[in-house]
């Protein structure tokens, strides 16, 4: 059956419908002749001498049951023709606003009974964009505009179960003005149930909130920037913020709003010579471990407070291998128009055949107040790496306030402007004032 024929000619689907009256027509017409005749045999009796010859009678039932068989393949056309072009509509209007697939045409009774459903892979795409202009009083540097990310997120759903994540950065190196491609995120989504989700790929690590809630957009965030407690690898972030491997996920208590996330994977590099994620190949053979909870009581609505565990060995320059075990708090509130966000993080170090251990505290907490489009915040952040940490050292102490004012323009972009003032042990402190202009399409 040709459905695209069916779906765009309406002549052919008009002659479809007249088809089937015929047929249909035909079929009665011969009932009724097969039945007077049986009829005027049976009132006759003994006075005709004509009798109805056995093979007559089974060639015209078997004539009826094919014309049968054939107004039922009509209508069964009939109505493929007539439903298969109007599916489309459905189908478009939820691409649009990135809902998921579902199935439009339903299977008919007649020729595929017993066949499962099935949903074809159907790929989406969305994408996040952002343009800034900053200064600071960083002896050295310059007032300049700057490309932000360019941010390519598809979605497909491959079955009702399977479905495929990628969020794809196109960015430019600050030092060398080149732009670079990274897949950031890249994840095929097994959902088994409410209690077990499965992904395998890269993702972001459920390391405390803010990393789980804002990934690669701009736009969703309040503020400019992550913290940098959270800054992303490349950026001089200091927790492994990504990982390779498998993921789980699931819902233990709907009442309460009991959520778990366990991760096992590469871990993280801390090589300066080339990606700190280790995509393909893991430096050593042990792997990295998340373990965290959270609850959404439904009482507090819009609180969210959890904790989590990672565990890693890294292997340091020099072969050198260091114990990591990193471990977070935090509540956050949101609603429609107030935001407060807290989190905690403790990580440790300890170098193998060695006494020493070092705790790396770190904290920021963030609020923020809508009215109208307009949307006030304010942020504190605080991380301190003593000088004797094998790894990050450099780091130092790091801390300061940053406020700013968010606009939104309508849904889908927005205007930020900011002021931060950071302030670093034995270093003079930097003065740094921008803007962004984010936006979805």
């Amino acid at each position: 059956m040709d459905f695209m024929r069916l779906g765009t000619n309406n002549k052919g689907t008009i002659s479809l419908f007249k088809r089937t009256k015929r047929a249909g027509f035909r079929c009665r017409l011969l009932v009724v002749i097969i039945l007077g005749i049986l009829l005027t045999d049976r009132a006759a009796g003994q006075q005709s001498d004509q009798t109805i010859d056995a093979e007559t009678v089974k060639a015209l039932l078997q004539r009826v049951q094919s014309l049968e068989a054939e107004v039922s393949a009509l209508k069964a056309q009939a109505h493929d023709a007539g439903a298969t072009t109007p599916a489309a509509a459905p189908e478009t209007t939820a691409a649009t606003h990135g809902e998921k697939p579902s199935v439009v045409d339903e299977p008919d009774s007649h020729s595929m009974a017993g066949m499962a459903e099935t949903v074809a892979p159907r790929l989406r795409l969305r994408g996040y964009g952002d343009v800034g202009w900053n200064v600071n009083d960083r002896k050295g540097d310059t007032n300049s505009f700057a490309l932000g990310q360019l941010n390519l997120f598809l979605t497909s759903q491959l079955t009702n179960k399977v479905s495929f994540l990628a969020e794809t950065i196109i960015e430019a190196d600050k030092g060398t003005n080149e732009f670079g491609i990274e897949p950031e995120r890249l994840m095929l989504v097994y959902n088994a149930s409410d209690w077990l989700n499965l992904s395998f790929g890269r993702y972001h690590t459920g390391i405390g909130y803010y990393n789980t809630a804002y990934h690669h957009s701009a736009l969703m965030q309040t503020t400019l920037g992550r913290p940098f407690l959270f800054a992303f690898e490349d950026q001089g972030g200091i927790l492994p913020v990504h990982n390779v491997g498998v993921s789980a996920s699931g819902t233990i208590s709907s009442k309460y709003g009991f959520h778990y996330i366990a991760e096992i994977g590469n871990g993280r590099s801390v090589r300066k010579d080339g990606s700190l994620v280790q995509n393909v190949t893991d430096e050593n053979n042990g792997k990295a471990f998340n373990l965290a909870f959270f609850m959404r009581p439904s009482w507090l609505g819009g609180s969210q407070f959890g904790f989590s565990a990672y565990h890693d060995h890294l292997t340091s320059p020099g072969a050198t291998k260091t114990k990591e075990n990193i471990f977070s708090a935090h509540f956050v509130y949101q609603n429609t128009r107030f935001e407060f966000l807290n989190e905690a993080v403790l990580m440790r170090h300890s170098p193998d055949n060695s006494n020493l251990t070092v705790n790396i505290p770190g904290f920021y907490s963030q609020i923020s107040r809508r009215w109208g489009n307009y949307r006030p915040y304010f942020r504190y952040e605080y991380v301190k790496v003593p000088s004797r940490d094998p790894l990050f050292a450099d780091v130092g102490l790091l801390h300061g306030p940053r406020i700013g004012l968010r606009y939104d323009l309508n849904e889908f972009s927005a205007f930020k402007l900011e002021y931060n003032r950071s302030m670093r042990q034995g270093l003079n402190a930097v003065n740094f004032l921008g803007t962004q202009l984010s936006f979805a399409f």
